[in-house]
């Protein structure tokens, strides 16, 4: 059974003049790592908060864990854990204290809340600092005590909002290989993120939103293969003449050329390498100015802006 199920789901605002979410549908399965990824605006907040709880819909479905999220979400929420973005810790209390009273509050006996939150302390790296306020903490060390609150009550599903921002590297490969944890153990986890790296590195699939609707669902790798070409080349270039953009898509092997913030890029059948001089040879011949050059792959950041017509925001 989908862990996730949104089926036509609507939501739109007082006065509003259109859905912030329009007519989204899709699942998500058990011990599956899903991210839903979008622009500010895009609708995935709204998306996530509806199945969270925190917002009603106008229209349409959803269900967590097999649970009805407006019909019942008392319920859901017994099912369901949320990670904020923002630090929401109790900081009058220990990082033990935090975890037993997030239980406390889920119904989980005293002896149970006990056993799991020594065992989500030394799992997270946090039995050591038990006794301390999280106040005195960094922000890596708030996030997986974040995440180690979330887990008392043992939900199925945990939806985690922009799980790695502002970490540094070593706390942010150390979130990841939670999330790989928990999957690993059969829970299904939610991220909506603007991290492409972080969404090509965890999610077994994405969903990617623009306005109220969902433009794209499949894993990151099928995504980025159904992108023309197969390496990118990105020149800088000083004074483009108009005509320019389509003097590089008519050399050989290209497949197709985008400008971008000052620069143009290039996507290319075969090594970039081999276009370089053809490329530079053409913006000179245009009169322009060629600053500087960038080897690459196509990504999932690629495959946003090719579906939004815009960078993520």
């Amino acid at each position: 059974m989908p862990q996730v199920e949104v089926a036509d789901l609507r939501k739109r605002y007082p006065k509003a003049e259109q859905d912030a979410v329009a007519g989204v549908s899709f699942t998500v399965a058990a011990g599956e790592v899903f991210g839903l990824l979008g622009p500010n605006g895009a609708g995935k907040t709204t998306t996530v908060g509806v199945l969270t709880t925190r917002a009603r819909p106008t229209a349409g479905t959803a269900r967590v864990a097999g649970v009805d999220v407006v019909r019942d979400p008392v319920r859901a929420r017994g099912v369901l854990a949320v990670v904020p973005q923002r630090n929401n810790l109790d900081r009058s209390l220990t990082v033990r204290e935090n975890l037993l009273f997030h239980a406390a509050y889920h119904g989980v006996p005293r002896a149970e809340a006990r056993r799991r939150a020594d065992a989500l302390l030394d799992e997270f790296g946090l039995a050591e600092r038990a006794g301390d306020k999280p106040d005195r903490f960094s922000g890596g060390q708030a996030q997986r005590m974040m995440i180690a609150r979330a887990l008392m009550h043992d939900p199925r599903v945990l939806f985690l909002d922009e799980p790695s921002t502002g970490l540094d590297p070593a706390a942010r490969l150390f979130v990841w290989e939670r999330v790989r944890a928990l999957r690993e153990r059969g829970v299904t986890v939610l991220l909506t993120t603007h991290d492409m790296a972080e969404a090509t590195e965890l999610a077994d699939r994405v969903g990617i939103m623009d306005r109220g609707r969902l433009l794209a669902l499949d894993a990151p790798d099928a995504l980025v293969r159904a992108l023309p070409g197969e390496e990118t080349l990105d020149l800088a270039v000083d004074d483009p003449p108009p005509h320019l953009v389509d003097d590089l898509a008519a050399l050989a092997r290209v497949m197709r050329v985008e400008p971008r913030d000052g620069a143009v890029r290039l996507w290319v059948d075969g090594p970039a390498t081999e276009l370089l001089a053809p490329a530079a040879a053409a913006v000179a011949a245009g009169g322009a100015t060629l600053t500087d050059v960038s080897l690459g792959r196509k990504d999932l950041e690629d495959v946003f802006i090719e579906l939004t017509g815009r960078a993520l925001r």
